[in-house]
């Protein structure tokens, strides 16, 4: 992590603002208020079970349980219609 005068690095950035798209496009998909919290995360998973990189998506709405969407790749990777299939999915 960089301080000061830095700022983020570019895989940061990248990261950011792949994850602002993502939100976004959740919030379209869903039809989503504004209420409504979008958290979106690019794990790691070290169990050789595990398919490696993947996105997990949290949608939290006032007064209703938690949802999480997962897809089996990277924020870089993660395209609109990957993003649509997997929302459609879990629904």
């Amino acid at each position: 992590m960089r301080f000061g005068l830095f700022g983020r690095d570019k895989r940061e950035a990248a990261g950011a603002d792949a994850s602002a798209r993502i939100k976004q496009q959740v919030r379209e998909l869903l039809g989503l208020p504004e209420s409504a919290v979008i958290v979106v995360n690019e794990i790691l998973c070290a169990d050789p079970a595990c398919p490696g990189t993947e996105t997990v998506i949290l949608v939290m709405k006032p007064g209703e349980k938690t949802r999480a969407f997962k897809v089996q790749m990277g924020l870089a990777e993660l395209t609109p219609e990957a993003l649509a299939a997997a929302l459609s999915e879990a629904s």
